[in-house]
């Protein structure tokens, strides 16, 4: 988009991106030729409610200063998080419409179910993944003439990107991706602590007995619960150094690179479900963070226990489920989402965009 005509992009960078112990990705953004306009620090050192409720705060004051310096046209957000939601809350005050990128889905184990779902109320034009996920924004009373159905970006990059070899992977990772190989994401499920608690122990004792398993994991989010399911995670890895390794962060190039090479994708990530499918390899989704998500043919989903786990990973990588996951595609759209969400900001008028009714059902 930094490319089109008549687009001056601004990119606001925030959450994560500016954590070291997420592996500072802004730094990646920046290689790959992206003007970065803002930094917007939010992470407070703590995983606790308290903590994230002030992290919240500190980015919607820090948005209200970058939004008032840039004075944008209009706020593109995509997602559910509460540095998104804080975004969202400063837009609306300084009166500058919102974009929203999927809205409309369910994730009933994660707080950030009410955060989408804010935001999207807040927000004057809605891009959803599918045709389901817009009619769930239209019955929270948006206009349905602002509401388009583009699919997930993220399948956008699935299409577009250049993935590593196996042995580049390999020689990123520093470690031989021998068979079976196991990519592992788990975020704290917020909505959800006991389950989440009883899920990282049962995805850690699953593991634990397959000994014959390469493991890569991804760092956690940072959200409630974050740092303890990390160290967690560290503890586990420094008992099984010789087969075990956890990157803080990959990367787009690395991460789908690992996860097309993996035999098996295993956590609750919202990618296992919708860019994972996508390349093929089959997904193990644990626990409550993503019920009510569609799923693939290609994804097992499995209860928090380890026993649960490790059959469902057993199932995902016997070789009739491997054939059905190769053959398998993501039900999140056909990965051109970007170009259908530029034509309509090209092209759609906001005069008036805060005079937006609550738009009723008719019976």
């Amino acid at each position: 988009m930094n490319h089109e005509p008549g687009i001056d992009l601004r990119l606001l960078v925030s959450g994560s991106h500016l954590v070291a112990e997420q592996g500072m990705t802004i730094d990646v953004i920046a290689d790959d030729g992206h003007p970065i306009s803002e930094r917007v620090p939010v992470v407070v050192a703590s995983d606790t409610p308290t903590g994230v409720a002030k992290s919240f705060g500190l980015g919607a004051i820090g948005y209200a200063e970058a939004l008032e310096r840039i004075a944008p046209d209009i706020v593109v957000l995509l997602g559910d998080r509460y540095e998104v939601l804080a975004a969202a809350v400063a837009a609306a005050f300084l009166r500058i419409p919102i974009a929203h990128i999927c809205g409309g889905e369910v994730t009933a184990g994660s707080t950030d179910e009410g955060m989408r779902h804010a935001i999207t109320k807040l927000s004057h034009l809605h891009f959803t993944a599918t045709e389901e996920f817009s009619r769930r924004v239209v019955q929270m009373g948006e206009d349905p003439r602002r509401v388009y159905t583009v699919g997930s970006p993220g399948l956008d990059t699935v299409r577009t990107i250049q993935l590593l070899d196996k042995l580049s992977l390999s020689q990123k990772l520093g470690m031989k991706l021998a068979t079976p190989t196991i990519a592992v994401t788990y975020h704290p499920a917020t909505a959800d602590p006991v389950g989440s608690e009883a899920g990282i122990r049962g995805l850690l004792a699953a593991l634990d007995r397959l000994d014959q398993a390469t493991v890569v994991f991804t760092g956690s989010n940072v959200d409630l619960g974050g740092p303890s399911t990390g160290h967690d995670l560290e503890r586990f890895v420094a008992r099984h150094s010789d087969r075990m390794l956890i990157c803080p962060s990959l990367g787009q190039s690395g991460y789908l690179s690992l996860a097309q090479h993996a035999d098996v994708v295993v956590g609750n990530s919202s990618s296992a479900l919708i860019e994972v499918p996508a390349l093929g390899t089959p997904t193990v989704n644990i626990g409550t963070r993503q019920e009510g998500r569609p799923i693939s043919e290609s994804t097992i989903s499995c209860s928090d226990d380890a026993e649960a786990i490790l059959i469902a990973i057993q199932q995902a990588l016997a070789p009739e489920h491997r054939a059905r996951a190769a053959a398998g595609t993501s039900p999140y759209g056909d990965g051109h989402a970007a170009v259908r969400i530029l034509h309509v900001l090209k092209t759609t008028s906001l005069e008036g965009a805060f005079k937006k009714r609550f738009v009723d059902l008719v019976n």
